[in-house]
């Protein structure tokens, strides 16, 4: 009888015990084998769990490192969950993060002992003393017996719409039966060298960290620098004979908006999956030309359902079309609604929220039961019974194959000029310009104003001119404004409050 996993650690002591002396993780300066890393963990979970008892959170104050995947799998081994702490965001956001979750323990990874120095009134426990900590094989195995799949695996803190961070708690049965699937629908097996990209902060990572430890894989942590230093990221993915990458968006467009392989190709690669944001066509033809045997595949879905609901295997050219984000992953329901009422797949271009169901599903917003209640509601197709349905805030609609296509946040849907107008529409619009590779509008909605800004080589007047031939007159931005890049938040999308800002320099 195969054993039952409702636990994460359950992955990696399995892939541990098959593949004892292979890499699982490594960064730039450091590695660490199955067998030693499992022993480290276990180390420091003894040491945490003589701090803090099972179902606590642990705060992990570490940059993207092996030290602080052996700090998150010790959090596991004591029955805690973990919650990562970005110690380049400002010391005030790490206040209220440490307020939400009640002055928690907070283990300090290696180099980071200068900025815990700002952390008042939470126990602190450095890596360094916890990996050389006896290991108390009862204690631990008692906290096993203790576990259900329910209990918390991870809070992933963002901003809220307010800029107050939330946290979104997702249990080890979320991650379960997501990876499961995610692994097995794209083969990701032993053999797989994932490059991971995202900050451990942000949900993209959650797919680099588990598949590798259910597959048996290796995970290699490309430094953030990289991304400022493209022949650099290139000659590491090369060294380190990179298969696979779960990239954000804004990532993949840095090195295709510098035409980054044409110094080199990494020629190992044969996976890319990609998410965040939507994937402009003029960069995924880049890397597509680049890579012509590789599997590219766009992902789809919140923090709160456990990093993707749905996928789209790219299969054809789109030539300036819309990507689709494709169909549902296996045991997740995804739908279209217009207030209480569901789209249907044969009705063709009706715009909806996307809202989904299934067990992927997060447990809501750690100690925040208003906001949970908010986006957490009743699924209104079922009433004898409760049904959990989330709403992304994201819309959508069926295209004419029967596949489900994004159109932008409910938030970038505006009323301008007694018109309701998605921002997304004047983006794509942009974007088709020939020397344009990607754009962003920005509403001002005090001045009642539009801004686009572009990258690229092509004219404001030449965009307007474009815009005018496709657009009605009350979808051309007030300024359009050419710049070499796109400001990027944290997690590596555009952020667009940065640009919001811009726009009342250029107005």
């Amino acid at each position: 009888m195969s054993r039952k996993i409702n636990n994460v650690l359950t992955w990696l002591e399995s892939s541990a015990e098959k593949f004892p002396n292979k890499t699982v993780f490594a960064d730039e300066t450091d590695s660490v084998t199955y067998a030693e890393f499992t022993t480290l963990a276990r180390s420091l979970g003894t040491a945490i769990a003589e701090r803090t008892p099972p179902r606590t959170p642990v705060a992990v104050l570490g940059n993207k490192t092996v030290d602080a995947l052996v700090a998150f799998f010790g959090c596991v081994y004591a029955g805690c969950f973990y919650v990562p702490l970005n110690p380049a965001h400002p010391a005030a956001r790490r206040e209220r993060i440490l307020e939400t979750l009640g002055a928690p323990l907070v283990v300090v990874c290696a180099g980071e002992e200068k900025t815990a120095e700002s952390i008042v009134g939470c126990p602190l426990l450095r890596t360094s003393e916890g990996k050389t900590h006896h290991i108390d094989g009862a204690r631990l195995a008692d906290i096993a017996r203790g576990a259900i799949d329910v209990d918390p695996l991870y809070v992933i803190f963002t901003s809220g719409s307010t800029g107050e961070p939330k946290g979104i708690a997702v249990s080890h049965r979320s991650v379960v039966d997501f990876i499961e699937e995610f692994t097995d629908i794209f083969a990701i097996d032993c053999d797989e060298v994932l490059a991971n990209q995202a900050p451990f902060d942000f949900d993209v990572s959650v797919k680099d960290i588990y598949s590798t430890v259910r597959a048996g894989a290796t995970l290699q942590i490309i430094p953030k620098r990289m991304f400022s230093f493209p022949m650099m990221l290139i000659d590491f993915m090369c060294e380190r004979k990179v298969t696979t990458l779960v990239w954000a968006v804004s990532a993949m467009c840095i090195l295709s908006g510098f035409r980054a392989f044409s110094y080199r190709t990494p020629d190992t690669v044969k996976k890319v999956l990609f998410s965040g944001e939507a994937m402009p066509v003029k960069h995924l033809d880049y890397w597509r030309k680049s890579f012509p045997g590789a599997t590219f595949v766009n992902l789809y879905g919140p923090t709160e359902i456990t990093c993707n609901c749905a996928y789209y295997i790219i299969d054809k050219d789109f030539d300036g079309a819309e990507i689709p984000i494709g169909k549902p992953f296996p045991n997740e329901r995804v739908a279209l609604f217009d207030g209480d009422r569901e789209i249907a797949v044969t009705e063709a271009n009706a715009i909806g929220e996307i809202c989904v169901s299934g067990t992927a599903l997060s447990l809501g917003y750690y100690n925040n039961p208003d906001a949970t209640e908010k986006a957490f509601v009743r699924d209104p197709r079922i009433c004898a019974y409760m049904q959990r349905m989330y709403k992304t805030g994201d819309m959508g609609y069926y295209g004419g194959d029967g596949l489900l296509y994004f159109c932008g946040r409910r938030d970038f849907q505006i009323k301008y000029m007694g018109h309701r107008i998605e921002l997304g529409e004047i983006e794509r619009a942009i974007e088709q310009v020939h020397a344009v590779s990607r754009a962003v509008c920005i509403f001002d909605n005090p001045k009642q104003k539009l801004y686009a800004f572009y990258v690229g080589d092509a004219t404001a007047e030449e965009i307007a001119t474009h815009l005018r031939e496709k657009l009605p007159a009350f979808m051309i931005p007030s300024r359009i404004v050419q710049t070499t890049e796109f400001p990027l938040t944290e997690n590596g999308k555009i952020d667009r409050k940065k640009l919001a800002e811009a726009a009342h320099v250029h107005r």
